[in-house]
């Protein structure tokens, strides 16, 4: 019996990651199990004071109708104030920006106002798995560019990049700080594919929503800042979840050329009415308000990663090095951290277990109780790779953490 035509709709598509896990451990939890989740990326730090109290006021003052729809303009200017400040990029609250109920909305809209069915949209491999079937909904077809660990961290290569840009080639679409490696894009980088872009004439989405959250005196960098022509063909894509521990107040914003803007506001009319008119006033209020609650919640990250990265590192079977025919040491395979540069996770690489990650995180999730996601599920680059968070602290982090390392130990030692 072939399939209705609503299946067929939805056939290519497919629960993310974190949905798909969340299930699993959740038919664990049902049987009675305590689990420890190291998985997903909400920040567990409470939404500042100042900007509840904002959105107490705006509806206390009567704003509960509907929105503008492309966005409150009290919003939409904090957010053009909020480019220029941090990125020193000028926009035209009116015409080039755009309100959304989150990154996941802003995401959607550009690529239904982008793409044409057959378009290619080229994503960084490994990378954030929510990306697809959106693309697949708009009739795109997703392109992988498989990225490499260099010097410690995963890297885009500009000649392979270059080679998978065809006149197919509608969308580049980049993340930084990189969801799920935590690399943060270079100014070389992000040149390199500024150039690929302009060669194959196609636009530039760019998920900034990790943008605050970056280590060791980085500083985040939107494609836009390279060259106008560079900002002319990018849409910025961001939200005020995680900078501001604002994940379910479901707001976020967009900035790009205004012919674009608007036809993703066209787009946005037909599923949605924007984000609540007090919650843009709360946001409005996050954005223009004092800044260092931002300042420290980067700073408790850094220690929180800091702390993952400690306990992950020096993994290896329970055993003295051996010798070779030479008797010169030979160095143990380890289970070992890759140090992101932004973001709320560490990749962890568990090569070594001869295991495929997706068999690693379910031993961890079934035998050691502690919940994290297998890297392979952003792509083939994320191959033998686990991704750890650290949105949670305290005595969250430190039981799974402790959960983690024994279990890895635990396979470390079988495997002997």
């Amino acid at each position: 019996m072939s399939a209705n035509p609503w299946q067929q709709r939805t056939a290519t598509l497919r629960p993310t990651a974190v949905n798909r896990v969340l299930a699993e451990a959740q038919q664990l939890q049902a049987q009675g199990r305590t689990l420890v989740s190291l998985m997903r990326g909400q920040p567990d730090t409470p939404t500042p004071p100042h900007i509840v109290e904002a959105g107490i006021k705006a509806l206390r003052d009567g704003y509960t109708g509907y929105p503008d729809n492309q966005g409150e303009p009290i919003l939409r200017q904090a957010v053009a104030e909020k480019l220029q400040r941090d990125q020193d990029l000028s926009y035209d609250p009116n015409t080039e920006i755009l309100i959304t109920d989150g990154a996941t909305s802003g995401l959607f809209a550009a690529l239904g106002a982008l793409l044409q069915p057959g378009d290619n949209v080229l994503l960084p491999d490994p990378i954030y798995d929510a990306y697809g079937s959106p693309i697949e909904i708009w009739g795109g077809r997703p392109v992988s560019v498989p990225s490499r660990i260099r010097d410690g961290r995963f890297a885009l290569e500009h000649g392979v990049l270059k080679s998978l840009c065809t006149p197919h080639s509608r969308v580049l679409l980049l993340n930084t700080p990189w969801n799920p490696t935590g690399a943060v894009l270079t100014r070389e980088e992000l040149k390199a594919c500024m150039q690929c872009a302009e060669e194959a004439n196609c636009y530039v989405i760019s998920d900034e929503i990790y943008e605050n959250l970056i280590y060791d005196g980085r500083r985040h960098l939107s494609p836009a800042t390279i060259s106008r022509q560079a900002k002319k063909r990018t849409i910025i894509v961001n939200s005020l979840s995680k900078t501001y521990a604002m994940t379910g107040w479901r707001v976020g914003y967009c900035a790009g050329p205004a012919e674009i803007i608007q036809a993703m506001l066209l787009v946005l009319q037909q599923f949605s009415r924007g984000p609540a008119t007090f919650v843009q006033h709360a946001a409005a209020a996050a954005l223009r308000g004092n800044q260092s609650s931002v300042r420290a919640m980067a700073a408790e990250y850094q220690q929180r990663r800091d702390q993952v990265v400690a306990a992950l590192r020096g993994l290896a079977p329970p055993e003295s090095p051996s010798r070779s025919p030479g008797g010169a040491v030979v160095d143990m395979p380890m289970i070992s951290p890759i140090v992101p540069e932004g973001g709320l996770f560490v990749m962890l690489d568990v090569r070594c277990l001869m295991l495929s990650a997706e068999e690693v995180r379910r031993f961890l999730l079934h035998e050691a109780g502690v919940v994290v996601i297998d890297g392979s599920a952003y792509g083939p680059g994320g191959n033998g790779t686990l991704r750890v968070s650290f949105a949670a602290g305290g005595a969250v982090l430190e039981q799974g953490l402790q959960r983690l390392r024994d279990g890895l130990q635990q396979l470390l030692t079988h495997q002997r």
